[in-house]
């Protein structure tokens, strides 16, 4: 079975996308991780899994900008569920597949819904993100994440 980095080394390329990836010492805080990487904190895509506090199995993928933090009310709004709460690292690794910090921005299960603050990539030509594994990051082109991940687009950010 392959892992998570595999899978999206081998989604990237079939897609033919412009990105890179970079190795460097394990790391999932976005300030640390972002030094290292060179690139700008809110470059940097922060994957929080989120679920309906009512319904344990409405899982959304919330992607923000890495110097950012996430309003819990605009993720149920935006999700179309009453109220959203972070799912336990635990439920994290188990749907994810990936330590917290190691989530990419992409949502690799059909359960899970992908929502993506427009900010990370409105600002910035590239997002940068740790790969499925906590000592290696993807800089990827923003046009080229939006066509292949196909998120839904809304505000989430405090």
């Amino acid at each position: 079975m392959s892992t998570v980095f595999e899978k999206l080394i081998a989604l990237l390329e079939r897609e033919q996308a412009r990105f890179r990836v970079l190795e460097h010492p394990a790391e999932g805080r976005c300030d640390v991780v972002a030094a290292m990487r060179g690139t700008a904190p809110g470059q940097g895509a922060k994957a929080m899994l989120c679920k309906s506090k009512a319904d344990d199995q409405a899982l959304v993928l919330a992607i923000l900008p890495g110097d950012r933090k996430l309003d819990f009310r605009k993720v149920a709004a935006a999700a179309g569920i009453r109220k959203a709460t972070l799912a336990s690292p635990d439920e994290a690794q188990r749907e994810t597949g990936c330590a917290i910090g190691a989530i990419p921005p992409f949502s690799l299960s059909p359960s899970i819904r992908l929502i993506v603050d427009p900010a990370l990539v409105g600002d910035f030509e590239e997002i940068a993100f740790n790969a499925g594994r906590l000592d290696r990051s993807m800089i990827l082109d923003s046009a080229d994440y939006l066509r292949i991940a196909k998120p839904l687009l809304h505000p989430l950010c405090a």
